[in-house]
């Protein structure tokens, strides 16, 4: 579905292009140079230093002449268009056939945006009927583009329901990607991943380059030119960077070399101070700074290639997802780059291609992204799984199954909390004979069978601490009973469960309360004194200390005999 909603709003953009291009009026025009000390009105009345529709353009000289043929017969335009880019001054000269001139010069600083997405607009002088010829001088050009893309019109470029189609559509692509901000902002609260936090700057850089790139900046606050031409290039910097970024934090570990990997950061750092640069300083080097600034970002298209191919040979499931939806912005790239350097080849931003690779790369990247997410959280709750599976095999008693010592240490604070305030301590009497008479096979047999009659329940918790001693951990007003019941219990289960012993296998308790925030080691402690005790009294018994030990250290208790 959002796929046929994608195509049904390119096409209608497609639409609305062509007919704003239809709009344009008078696009054939002759060039000449000059320096900016040279009158503009003695360099037009010198033929020799025209030149008419052979197509090469040069900003070597300091001011670019264009030069419009205006006909009686045609509509008369008002404004002249062309591409943003770093310049000093627009001159601009309407000529009547019996020599009247009139002129308006306009700083760079107050040339204003047209609601043509990338251009420029400056109000013409009066053209009438009687106007022979408009020309143009641009002093300090710095890019080819505001020579070749010039034009009279007769309004600004998007008048009309046409120009509106457009805004409307690039308006509907500029909420699309409001969309996968939202999907990150509760993607890193479950997952945080610094992939997502540099998708969500790439998105956001490509969000803001529609919205200078396009007359939706001038519908919304109406910068200078200028501004937003500087704003274009610190942007399409970070939209590089971030887009090395994301691809640096976003293939899987082990699926792209890690000489790859390490060079997509210092990429970023380059496209960044790249574009700081030439947005800052746009006339140091200007008739090869444009193409010297675009001819820099081949190694950085040629980085990002070579670490989709190799990630994609490496089988990365990440790289798949951008190598598509990367795919038109990498053409984007091509193509401005060869017509950018190339001299005689006229260039091209590839605007509507950009558009499409702004989708293109936030659709597939946010499905690749979701995808991610499933696998890591798949693997990220396997591996808890694991690790709370392990945690309890280390905590358990591999033969009886109940928990050991380190269950009981880490568990004590909060039993103590849930009300288990009596801790008894179980010890077989004369075990070690049995193993000895018959056997270590019978006596685990024992110990499995006295694991049963313990019988953890919500108010009773068993440990085995190793050897034939056990500790019951209980709460409640019979903790007492409870503990007795199932130390009396131990005889007759063992000899249900193990046959040919030849006495009956009984066992000594000490039982003890805990005093107010006692820890385990003091209560342990104060049990294990009183299994002493009811060992020393003759076995087969258990010895009872009800009450908090009294300040002078001497147990108070009962015995209680089988």
């Amino acid at each position: 579905m959002a796929v046929f909603l994608l195509l049904a709003m390119l096409a209608c953009f497609g639409a609305g292009w062509n007919n704003v291009a239809a709009t344009d009026e008078t696009r054939e025009f002759c060039r000449a140079s000059g320096r900016m000390s040279e009158d503009v009105l003695a360099v037009a009345a010198e033929a020799v230093r025209w030149s008419c529709g052979d197509g090469k353009f040069s900003i070597d000289a300091e001011r670019a002449l264009l030069r419009f043929e205006i006909h009686a017969d045609e509509p008369l335009p008002r404004f002249f268009l062309s591409r943003r880019s770093a310049l000093a001054a627009i001159h601009l000269f309407a000529i009547d056939r019996d020599g009247t001139v009139r002129r308006r010069s306009i700083p760079a600083d107050s040339l204003r945006s047209s609601v043509a997405g990338g251009y420029f607009i400056a109000p013409l002088p009066d053209v009438t009927g009687a106007t022979r010829q408009v020309i143009v001088a641009v002093d300090l050009p710095s890019h080819r583009m505001t020579l070749e893309k010039g034009y009279l019109a007769r309004a600004d470029a998007t008048g009309g329901l046409a120009g509106m189609r457009s805004l409307l559509v690039l308006a509907g692509l500029a909420g699309m990607l409001i969309m996968p901000l939202i999907f990150n902002a509760a993607f890193y609260r479950a997952l945080r991943e610094p992939f997502v936090l540099w998708h969500s700057a790439l998105t956001l850089s490509l969000l803001i380059t529609i919205v200078v790139s396009s007359g939706l900046s001038v519908m919304l606050f109406d910068p200078p030119a200028m501004t937003l031409s500087r704003m274009a290039t610190l942007i399409f910097g970070m939209t590089i960077g971030s887009g090395a970024m994301f691809t640096y934090c976003f293939i899987e570990p082990g699926s792209m070399h890690p000489f790859l990997r390490r060079l997509l950061p210092y990429c970023a750092v380059w496209s960044l101070l790249l574009s700081v640069f030439h947005a800052a300083f746009p006339f140091i080097a200007r008739p090869i700074q444009s193409s010297a600034y675009t001819a820099a970002f081949a190694p950085v298209l040629a980085v990002f290639l070579l670490s989709m191919i190799d990630a994609l040979r490496r089988g990365s499931r990440a790289a798949k997802f951008q190598a598509v939806g990367y795919t038109p912005m990498v053409v984007v790239g091509f193509i401005r780059l060869v017509t950018g350097v190339i001299p005689w080849a006229h260039s091209s931003d590839a605007m509507l291609l950009f558009y499409i690779g702004c989708i293109c790369e936030v659709l597939f990247t946010t499905l690749g992204m979701a995808d991610r997410f499933v696998t890591m959280k798949r693997e990220r709750d396997g591996a808890r799984t694991e690790a709370e599976l392990l945690e309890r095999i280390s905590e358990t008693d591999p033969l009886t199954g109940l928990l050991n010592r380190r269950a009981i240490e880490q568990q004590f604070d909060q039993l103590r909390i849930e009300g288990f305030t009596a801790l008894a301590i179980i010890d077989l009497d004369h075990f070690k004979a049995i193993n000895d008479l018959n056997g270590h096979a019978v006596g685990d047999e024992v110990l499995k069978a006295v694991a049963r009659a313990l019988q953890p329940t919500l108010s009773v918790r068993a440990y085995r601490l190793g050897g034939e001693e056990f500790v019951l951990l209980l709460r409640g007003d019979d903790a007492e009973i409870q503990a007795e019941l199932r130390r009396r219990a131990i005889p007759a289960i063992v000899a249900n469960a193990v046959t040919g012993l030849e006495r009956a296998v009984t066992a000594s308790m000490g039982m003890a309360v805990l005093h107010g925030e006692e820890c385990f080691a003091s209560l342990y402690d104060r049990a294990d004194k009183l299994l002493y005790e009811a060992k020393s009294a003759g076995r087969n018994r258990t010895r009872f200390a009800l009450k908090s030990p009294p300040l002078d250290g001497v147990l108070s208790g009962r015995a209680m005999v089988a």
